[in-house]
């Protein structure tokens, strides 16, 4: 894809990094990183992708807005984790939306990957609004969207968004050790997502 790309992935890294080290920088880094990556899907097709990163953009700014005041008493969110429900019902909702979204792109586009992409589109939207809550599970379903999005992008010709993906996948791992470090109690965890 060139340059559009290599700028898409550039942003990308940082965005991951800086959301590693939870610094509310990742979320300006990923609004450009998303936007480059709406036009990069729309060339080679993958709608849902190209979707998914529309979204993003909305995410991008409610996450922003939310690390810095959606805390107790409005201060900086903390890492939490997913109450017991909440633990189940997520995985559950991967699994239903993609089958559905996977068919509709199946039997009414051109899309080429359609189950494929469904689910890297389904996680990563469960994976985002988690990350935006600041849920440690969120690298989780992260680590599933890396796994899956490096042989999609291969296959399209995408190698340095394959690339990307697999630094994702290795950041996805470092960042659910990281947070899981910092996060700091037992009480949150009991709230749902």
């Amino acid at each position: 894809m060139g340059p559009i790309e290599a700028v898409a992935v550039l942003f990308g890294f940082l965005c991951v990094w800086l959301t590693i080290k939870e610094n509310i920088w990742c979320w300006p880094a990923g609004l450009v990183q998303v936007s480059l990556f709406i036009y990069i899907f729309h060339e080679v097709k993958l709608y849902s992708d190209l979707i998914l990163h529309v979204i993003y953009v909305f995410v991008q700014f409610y996450g922003w807005y939310h690390w810095l005041h959606g805390g107790r008493g409005g201060r900086a969110l903390e890492v939490t984790r997913l109450g017991p429900r909440a633990a189940l019902v997520w995985p559950a909702a991967v699994v239903g939306g993609f089958l559905v979204w996977g068919y509709l792109m199946a039997s009414h586009t051109d899309a080429a990957l359609p189950y494929g992409d469904a689910f890297t589109t389904v996680a990563s939207l469960v994976a985002q609004w988690l990350m935006a809550r600041k849920k440690l599970e969120s690298w989780l379903f992260w680590i599933g969207v890396d796994v899956v999005a490096i042989g999609i992008y291969w296959s399209k010709g995408l190698y340095l968004t394959s690339g990307l993906y697999l630094t994702f996948l290795i950041m996805a791992s470092v960042g659910y050790f990281v947070w899981r470090g910092s996060w700091r109690g037992t009480e949150p965890a009991l709230r749902a997502a």
